[in-house]
């Protein structure tokens, strides 16, 4: 089971798999070795499942898409917290209007894909999602 810092981790790490272990447990505000002894957890439990490189959208063949979220009265941090937790999810954004937060969720499968929504939509505190599978990305 992840926790606040596990989250935090992950997140650090989507953002620059390749960030040395010093440089995490300083923005983290714990040693190195906890670093790296929560890093070998995560990868044993499979919640890290790799370490990947991130390349132009139209340069894969991945499944991305949107999910929008409506959260029950105000979980919203506690649901955030819990989208950290997802190696799917490549970012949370807050909104305004119906929908409360927009994830965008990167998987290499439909099937993949499919686990993954399965998984968010368990998660206490959502009321409802909408999700909107992005087909071709338009160059400006």
């Amino acid at each position: 089971m992840t926790d606040d810092l596990d989250r935090e981790l992950i997140g650090l790490l989507r953002a620059d798999s390749r960030k040395p272990a010093a440089t995490l447990a300083k923005a983290l505000g714990v040693s190195r070795g906890t670093v790296q002894n929560r890093i070998e957890r995560l990868v044993r439990d499979g919640t890290i499942q790799g370490f990947t490189i991130k390349t132009r959208p139209d340069a894969s063949n991945r499944v991305r898409a949107v999910m929008t979220i409506a959260i029950e009265g105000e979980r919203s941090g506690a649901v955030v917290r819990s989208l950290r937790g997802f190696p799917e999810v490549s970012a949370v954004h807050t909104t305004n209007g119906r929908w409360d937060l927009v994830a965008e969720i990167d998987v290499e499968t439909l099937n993949a894909f499919s686990a993954a929504l399965d998984r968010i939509r368990q998660i206490e505190g959502i009321a409802s999602t909408e999700t909107s599978i992005l087909l071709a990305t338009q160059k400006l």
